[in-house]
């Protein structure tokens, strides 16, 4: 017993003498050494690479030689191409957000009634995209939608009657590709956030309306929408920041580069400029032009949907 003691104020006195240890278990310094990961990863991975992006933006970047050089590079961004790019990013925007968000809150309402049986099950097979390389996804939807009379798709639709479409060919079927391989992708994980959302909701408010006589669509736009707009904001803000940053559903369809320009994006044009052309000064300036426009959008989206408000305005 007298070791014991001893044992432990030896322990007790080696603690109080060791200053570094001591500094350690302080309760104000282990909260930031918790945190000290992220914000390392943060700072190594994404303050660091932004920076010398937006320094690079000014400079004429080629092997061996850096030339600083102004706002050259930015005149030369707002050109047709970019133009086009942008369009093309924007529709694709566009689209994913609606749809991205319309069909999960459906598909999670639909889950998430009584009528459906083996909850657990769908939940986990939604999640089995997302698992899947957006490259080898690719190459099967190219299969599927190839242009000759053999292809999935267009044996399908010759079912109907029509003819045998050049899906990458056509802008407005080259759009669809790109959209639809984002939806099988992301679908299911939209799905599983609104599925979680309304676990929150709770059940006496269904019964109240139930008493006041409130329909099915009454109780969704007066009972269940309002406990989804923290998550439909969410949805939405990732949705836009992923649409504009979006490349690989691009490159799997034209790796070269698309007739036309059909399916060039924004991220695309910075790959073509920056690394197959070797101009990276020009591509960092078109990167910092989209990390404006992402960062604007955004912005004005979370004021439009009240994310700033405090929850008891």
């Amino acid at each position: 017993m007298l070791a014991t003691n001893q044992s432990a104020q030896t322990s007790s006195a080696n603690k109080r003498s060791n200053p570094i240890l001591n500094f350690l278990n302080s309760k104000k310094v282990v909260p930031y050494i918790f945190v000290s990961p992220f914000i390392i990863s943060f700072i190594v991975l994404t303050l660091y690479p932004a920076i010398r992006g937006i320094m690079m933006s000014f400079q004429s970047v080629l092997p061996g030689q850096v030339e600083f050089i102004g706002l050259a590079n930015y005149e030369r961004v707002f050109n047709p191409t970019f133009y086009k790019a942008l369009m093309n990013t924007s529709i694709y925007v566009v689209l994913t957000v609606v749809i991205l968000t319309i069909l999960p809150i459906i598909f999670a309402v639909i889950l998430d009634s009584k009528l459906v049986k083996l909850k657990t099950l769908f939940r986990a097979s939604l999640f089995m995209p997302t698992l899947a390389s957006t490259i080898v996804a690719g190459m099967i939807f190219r299969l599927m939608f190839g242009e000759t009379e053999s292809g999935a798709a267009n044996q399908i639709i010759s079912l109907f009657g029509l003819d045998p479409v050049n899906w990458r060919y056509h802008a407005w079927s080259g759009m669809f590709l790109m959209v639809l391989l984002c939806v099988w992708r992301w679908l299911g994980v939209n799905i599983l956030y609104f599925l979680a959302a309304l676990q929150n909701v709770p059940n006496e408010l269904y019964e109240a309306a139930d008493i006041d006589g409130a329909t099915i669509f009454q109780k969704f736009r007066y009972v269940t929408l309002p406990f989804l707009k923290p998550v439909t904001i969410f949805v939405v803000t990732i949705s836009i920041i992923n649409g504009f940053r979006m490349f690989e559903e691009s490159f799997v369809f034209w790796e070269a580069g698309s007739p036309n320009n059909i399916g060039l994006t924004v991220v695309g044009y910075i790959y073509q400029q920056g690394i197959q052309q070797n101009d990276m000064g020009f591509g960092a300036a078109i990167g910092v032009i989209l990390m404006i426009i992402i960062f604007i959008i955004s912005f004005i989206q979370l004021i439009l949907t009240g994310a700033f408000k405090r929850g008891d305005q």
